[in-house]
Order: C-alpha cells, then structure tokens, then sequence
C-alpha cells in the first residue's frame, strides 16, 4: 500500500472526503517528525512506538576504493510494534 492508497482507506472508513483524509494524513507524519526530532518518543497504544536513537560513529571502507572513510553517529527512528499490532499479524 503506497500513501495515496492509504489516503483512499481512511477517507472510506472515516467517511470524509480524500483531501480531507490527506490532510489528516500529512499532519500526523508531520507530528511524529517535529516530535521525534526533539528527541521524544511516540506511542500509538495497540500499534507501537516511534523513537529516536543513536548510531554510533564507526570505520568503513570505500566500496570502490577499499580506502577506510569515518562514518559519523547519526541519530536514526526506529518503530517497535506493540503487542495488538503483533497479535493481529499471527
């Protein structure tokens, strides 16, 4: 399912019209964004937990050259389902 597919879904279960549901739509990543990037965790009850962590800054090699190049910590999300989002699934 791609976002426009999503888009359809939710204006037909929530019965409103599809710029409406894209609207919803675009506002909620943009929530999860603004407070993941302050570092904060999201929690959906049932479905699970968008957070933040960190990457440690490490040695790797060029590919292409075999050259050793630093790669820089970086901060990453990361999405742990909760318990009715793995039970739906099973």
């Amino acid at each position: 399912m791609n976002k426009t597919e999503l888009i359809d879904h939710i204006a037909t279960k929530a019965d409103i019209s599809k710029a409406a549901a894209g609207r919803s739509l675009d506002a909620m990543i943009a929530a999860i964004k603004a407070t993941l990037k302050k570092g904060n965790s999201v929690t959906l009850v049932g479905f699970g937990t968008f957070a933040v962590s960190q990457r440690a800054g490490r040695m790797g090699r060029n590919p292409r050259t075999g050259e050793p190049i630093k790669i820089k910590k970086a901060k990453v999300p990361k999405f742990r389902p909760g318990k009715a989002l793995k039970d739906a699934l099973n």
